[in-house]
């Protein structure tokens, strides 16, 4: 596996140098001129500020000229469970185990046998940890991981603003859990201004990681990103709540140009997972190139 990895990398030398950039980031105070860098590096083009048309490409624009105090609590995994019950209710919240500032404070004791614990500063998956069986837990190797969580700044390596001033903490959840083939799906559902466009289903998330892609009245949508293919042999059935998933969606993201709206579907109903402002923070490459412009071609910056 690592000389597999190893291969990728010098396949791909420029992506190891955005690595390395992203590792140096204090050495690029300038955020515009960072954001093109890195794009350039990710991309294989010139980031277009000016007259933005891709979902990347705006993405990266909204970054800089879209800075909204509200979207800070939005991100933080703790402030957006108040915030997002206080919208659609507290039926859709997912019950906190615990809250604590440092990992010494952890009270690993009166946590029950499966949870979640993450960082309130994470994003893109990084910094949760799920555990199925305490009694295996290997809580010093999770805590070492905890610790660098919360050490890591999203803002500083990828600029995205929203998390400039998140207070690092740590949160433990009821763990959710499904008893279908395919395991917990992640319904992620793309909105332009309150209006639902999209939406990408995540399964097989513990086992063979896959996704597919729908319309809101969920029609099969070909197009996918590079490193997190479609599967149009795997269809995934309509979901019973999609009205009420699309609706709570649009009142989540009214008056946003863009934001993701996720959320997992149990039997008892529908639990928000997270609100995400830049998928893959905007380094994400389409297939076909041209979905890309097509999601792009939704999002309306002429008001901001």
């Amino acid at each position: 596996m690592q000389h597999k990895s190893l291969v990728q990398k010098l396949k791909h030398p420029e992506h190891v140098v955005a690595a390395i950039c992203r590792k140096l980031y204090f050495l690029f105070p300038g955020d515009c001129f960072y954001l093109k860098l890195i794009y350039y590096l990710e991309m294989g083009k010139k980031l277009r500020l000016k007259n933005p048309k891709a979902f990347s490409e705006k993405l990266q624009w909204l970054k800089l000229y879209d800075r909204n105090p509200e979207y800070t609590k939005m991100v933080d995994k703790i402030s957006a469970k108040r915030y997002v019950a206080s919208m659609i209710g507290e039926k859709y919240i997912i019950p906190t185990l615990g809250v604590w500032d440092k990992v010494e404070d952890i009270e690993w004791e009166t946590l029950p046998d499966k949870f979640v614990i993450k960082t309130s500063n994470g994003g893109g998956g990084g910094g949760v940890f799920i555990c199925k069986d305490k009694s295996v837990l290997d809580i010093k190797s999770v805590s070492k991981k905890l610790n660098f969580a919360l050490k890591s700044n999203i803002y500083q390596q990828y600029r995205e603003w929203p998390y400039k001033n998140v207070k690092p903490r740590i949160i433990a959840e009821e763990c959710l859990e499904s008893e279908a083939e395919t395991g917990l799906k992640d319904y992620k559902v793309f909105c332009c201004n309150g209006e639902p466009k999209l939406i990408k289903v995540n399964y097989d998330v513990e086992t063979d990681y896959k996704s597919n892609w729908y319309t809101p009245l969920w029609e099969y949508m070909k197009g996918t990103t590079i490193n997190d293919p479609s599967h149009e042999e795997i269809q995934i059935e309509k979901p019973q709540l999609l009205d009420e998933l699309l609706d709570k969606a649009r009142v989540l993201s009214k008056n946003i140009p863009f934001v993701r709206v996720d959320f997992y579907i149990l039997p008892e109903g529908l639990k928000f997972g997270e609100l995400t402002f830049y998928p893959g923070s905007g380094f994400e490459k389409f297939d076909p190139e041209s979905f890309d412009e097509e999601i792009g071609s939704w999002i309306d910056l002429s008001k901001i």
